[in-house]
Parts: structure tokens; C-alpha cells; sequence
């Protein structure tokens, strides 16, 4: 069901994220409209909303039945003014570049009418350096989602009023979806600042050989009863992806000095287009990848997988620390990602914290 101030929801940018968002929405009964300066990015649209809905379905978020009426509230079109005309929301995901998203929010400002939510998609940048580029910046935030996951991140921006604020929560809740509310911005927000240190944790050990790939997503997937480990779940957001994110210059002594190798670790995959799941090889070789095999975790060794959730507890801790958000909200943030039964203050809160840091 639509929230009651709006029913028609314009998307900016026609990639994976844009596709994923505006099926979401379509799914939800509102009208949607995708843009994108490539009209080869428009015309995948559909296929790619295939996919994506094939994994909705999947996962138990809609039926296989709701997605042919979902597709045909979705159109395409390449002018931007055409786009957003009478919608009440616009979300944004072009490329992570800043000159980019200032200017296309400066368009947007102009283009839309003052009572318009402009929201960026950005998994790197913060909105507090995009609200200059707007004169009605009471209207604008970040309203960040995750691939495959129902949990968005809301950040206001510096003017943002709480009215829209509560009317962004009320339109993630319009999605069946999960909304977590930032006391203030922070670098990959909650989830992606957990997972990354994890991510990282778990490639470090296989560069030192000390585990392999799927020595530790059998590991994980046993400790945790979940359906995919740390490799899986990065074939699953595509090992470009992560190579990028990966990139992104951070304030963090362990990743700056463990850089250079990991992003070799990665590149060799890239350079054998092994780009996960969407060419069809990654860490793993689809559709018959060996984690989806009967007794894959049988033999798990519980303990590979503890410099993975002390990497998680840490960033955690420093989440909290820092004012973002309270431990009940990471842990929440957490669980509604992975579909987990605990997060990591409950994983502190129920061991041994010395053995968790070994």
C-alpha cells in the first residue's frame, strides 16, 4: 500500500540498484518511472527487474504472480524533466562521483516541485556535501538501501525537517521494508560499515593462507544457520562491486596497510571476468557452486571463522561509539540484512568476549 502523499516514484540511474529499488516499489502499487542517460541501460531495464524479481521470490517477499502487474507499473524514460514530472519522490543512483550527484540534484531542485523528496542512493559520499547544491534542501536525505536486502538507511541532510524524515520511514514501511533512522552520517552507514571489516577479515585469511574460501563460508554458514558465507554473498553483490568499494579511500590504519594485496586478491578475478553470479563464475562456479551442495557444512571448523566476527564486534562498538546509532539499532540493522538471529551486540552479550577477539 503507497503512503497517502504520494503514488508515483521517479528513479535516477537504471542500473542494479536502480532496477532492484524501483521493483520494490512497483511491487508496493506505486507507479514508477526509471531514468537513465543510456538508453542501452533503459532497454535492460526489464531483464534485469527479471532477475531481481526471480530473487524476490526466492527470498518469500512476493509472489511469483505479483510480479507481472509490478513490471507493468514500471516505464522508462531518458529525458530527466519527463521523468520526474508529478512524482512525489525521486531516488537517486548514478555513479559515485561527487561533481555528478551535485549536479544532478542542482537539475532536480529546479525541476521538481518544492514539496518533491529528493533522495540520494549513495554508498560512499555524504548528503552534508550534496545539500549545497539544492535551494529547497528541507526535502532532501539519503535514503540508502542494500542489493537483495529489505533494510534502509535513512540520513537526513543538514536542513532536512523531521516531517520528511517520518514520511521517508513511512514510504520504506509502504515497501515491507525495514527502515533505520541515522542520528547522524557515517561512512557506509550501519550495515556496510559491519559488513566491511568482515568482508575484509575473511579475505585476509585466505591471502595468508590460513583458510580458504570455502573453509570459511562453510564455517560461517554453520555457525550462523545462514545460506551464504562471506565469499557467496560477494558473488552475489558482484566482485566489481567490491572491488570499488574497496577503493574508497577510509580512515583506517588496517585497511590502508592491507590495500595493496587485497585489491590484487580481487583484480585477478576481475582480469578472468569472474565477476560473481551475473557472468556466471566468481569465488564460485554457477549454477552448480560447491556451497550449494548437500553436506557442504558438514565438516566446518567453528574457529576459522573468529577473526571475522571480532572484525564485526569492532566495527560495531565503533558504530555505537561514535554516536550513530544505539546497539539495538545495529543489532537490527544487522539481522534485517542477513536475515541473522543475532547481531553482534547479542553475540557479544552471549560470549566470551576474550575469545571472540582471539
Amino acid at each position: 500500500m503507497t503512503v497517502a502523499e504520494f503514488n508515483r516514484v521517479a528513479f535516477v540511474g537504471g542500473g542494479t540498484m536502480g532496477c532492484f529499488n524501483s521493483l520494490l516499489a512497483a511491487l508496493s502499487g506505486y507507479e514508477v518511472v526509471v531514468h537513465d542517460l543510456q538508453h542501452g541501460v533503459l532497454e535492460a531495464v526489464p531483464l534485469v527487474q527479471q532477475a531481481i524479481g526471480a530473487h524476490l521470490v526466492e527470498i518469500g517477499y512476493c509472489g511469483a504472480d505479483d510480479l507481472s502487474a509490478a513490471y507493468d507499473r514500471v516505464t522508462v524514460e531518458s529525458n530527466l524533466a519527463k521523468a520526474v514530472r508529478g512524482v512525489g519522490l525521486v531516488s537517486e543512483s548514478i555513479p559515485e562521483r561527487m561533481a555528478l550527484k551535485r549536479t544532478l540534484f542542482t537539475e532536480l531542485d529546479a525541476l521538481c516541485s518544492a514539496d518533491t523528496l529528493l533522495t540520494s542512493n549513495t554508498s560512499a559520499l555524504l548528503v552534508s556535501d550534496m545539500d549545497s547544491a539544492l535551494v529547497y534542501g528541507e526535502r532532501f536525505a539519503a535514503l540508502h538501501s542494500h542489493f537483495g536486502a529489505l533494510l534502509f538507511d535513512i540520513v537526513a541532510g543538514p536542513r532536512c525537517t523531521k516531517a520528511n524524515v517520518d514520511l521517508l520511514e513511512r514510504y520504506v514501511h509502504s515497501l515491507a521494508a525495514e527502515p533505520l533512522v541515522l542520528k547522524k552520517e557515517y561512512p557506509g552507514y550501519v550495515f556496510n560499515a559491519l559488513l566491511g571489516p568482515v568482508l575484509q577479515a575473511a579475505k585476509w585469511e585466505v591471502i595468508n593462507g590460513r583458510a580458504s574460501v570455502e573453509d570459511i563460508d562453510s564455517a560461517w554458514m554453520a555457525r550462523f544457520s545462514v545460506p551464504l558465507g562471506p565469499f557467496a554473498l560477494m558473488d552475489l553483490f558482484g566482485l566489481d562491486v567490491v572491488a570499488d568499494s574497496w577503493r574508497e579511500p577510509r580512515e583506517d590504519p588496517v585497511r590502508a596497510a592491507r590495500q595493496p594485496d587485497i585489491s590484487a586478491f580481487l583484480q585477478r578475478y576481475l582480469d578472468d571476468g569472474r565477476l560473481g553470479r551475473k557472468t556466471g563464475a566468481g569465488f564460485y562456479d554457477y549454477p552448480d557452486a560447491s556451497f550449494l551442495a548437500t553436506g557442504f557444512v558438514n565438516h566446518a571448523n567453528p574457529h576459522v571463522v573468529t577473526p571475522l566476527v571480532s572484525a564485526l564486534v569492532d566495527a560495531a562498538i565503533a558504530i555505537e561509539s561514535h554516536g550513530v546509532a544505539s546497539s539495538s539499532d545495529i543489532d537490527r540493522a544487522w539481522c534485517t540484512a542477513l536475515s541473522m538471529k543475532q547481531g553482534p551486540f547479542a553475540l557479544l552479550a552471549d560470549s566470551n568476549p576474550e575469545h571472540i577477539r582471539q
